[in-house]
């Protein structure tokens, strides 16, 4: 044969070659999940540890060494921490008493009163992010995916979203009686156009995909379109923003309860044990540092669990990390 024709003839590649274009040799790489993402992370894991601590707190309430919160001895009036004095039972019984955080003008424990109200701060927390999210999903939903109902319900939002939350607040429960569910509603209702907002802008992203496209050309109806196509895709950014809104209610009830205007002075919050404590805060500061210390710490704690799952939820932020 020629050399020609040798030239023209088809070169086998090399033995590497094969190797590196192999299914066999090539890495496969495992993607995360989100939930191993949010195992992983530190800042779930501190905020998540210490609000898990919080509700081990409020459900043993009874078996922490405290005594009903409504209790009082005139005698043990204004005790510093560590001291003894008596409590008065219903029975009319006296007991003597270890006030490990001291006590209040009306001879109450305070440590029983911080305890117990832990399970108040936590049920408002909880209570009002979910009336928040559940609200402004919906609301963002039908903004976002119904263009008729866009403006008219925006306005609304912004109208909210004018007037500061806790004038709104401070006016419902000033409307309303002052119970639990009347402080949750009036601190979820500012924050409803929040959620609102967050979930519309996710929804007009959403709403554009291929696969929604594909469902409507396919006659798909739209409170399914709403429910199983785009609602799942903005669960993660709710939870997110959920968080967030824990914390700020927590926060709220407290400033309620502190001007007065929140959960009756009987019941046990960190706001109203901070607000009876206010008038003799130059003598006895321990009436308001502890309340104050736990509340602090449980807002704390809130938004460091929300920032870490804004960390691992979002996929922006999670290839970051």
């Amino acid at each position: 044969m020629s050399a020609i024709g040798e030239s023209l003839l088809p070169v086998a590649p090399p033995r590497e070659a094969d190797d590196a274009l192999s299914v066999e040799s090539a890495t496969v790489v495992a993607q995360e999940s989100a939930w191993q993402r949010v195992r992983r992370s530190a800042s779930v894991r501190i905020g998540g540890s210490f609000l898990a601590l919080l509700v081990l707190v409020a459900l043993l309430a009874p078996w922490l060494g405290t005594v009903d919160p409504s209790l009082f001895d005139p005698a043990s009036r204004d005790l510093l921490p560590g001291r003894t004095g008596e409590i008065t039972t219903l029975d009319g019984e006296t007991l003597k008493h270890r006030f490990l955080m001291g006590s209040d003008s009306f001879g109450r424990d305070i440590y029983s009163r911080v305890i117990y109200g832990t399970q108040v701060s936590l049920l408002v927390g909880l209570f009002t992010a979910a009336l928040a999210m559940a609200a402004g999903a919906v609301l963002g939903l039908l903004a976002g995916y119904l263009r008729r109902l866009d403006g008219p319900l925006m306005r609304v939002m912004d109208g909210v979203m004018a007037i500061p939350a806790i004038l709104i607040a401070i006016a419902l429960v000033a409307m309303w009686r002052g119970s639990l569910l009347t402080v949750v509603v009036a601190i979820a209702i500012p924050e409803i156009p929040r959620v609102t907002r967050l979930v519309r802008s996710l929804v007009l992203t959403i709403r554009e995909e291929p696969y929604v496209e594909a469902a409507i050309s396919l006659g798909t109806p739209t409170w399914k379109i709403m429910l199983r196509h785009i609602l799942p895709n903005t669960l993660a950014p709710l939870v997110v923003q959920g968080t967030f809104v824990c914390g700020a209610g927590i926060l709220t009830e407290a400033i309620l309860s502190f001007l007065g205007v929140g959960l009756p002075p009987d019941v046990p919050t960190w706001g109203n044990v901070m607000a009876e404590g206010r008038a003799q805060f130059n003598q006895y500061p321990h009436n308001i540092f502890f309340p104050g210390i736990f509340l602090a710490l449980t807002v704390l704690a809130v938004n460091i669990l929300g920032d870490g799952l804004r960390d691992t939820l979002d996929p922006k932020m999670a290839r970051r990390t």
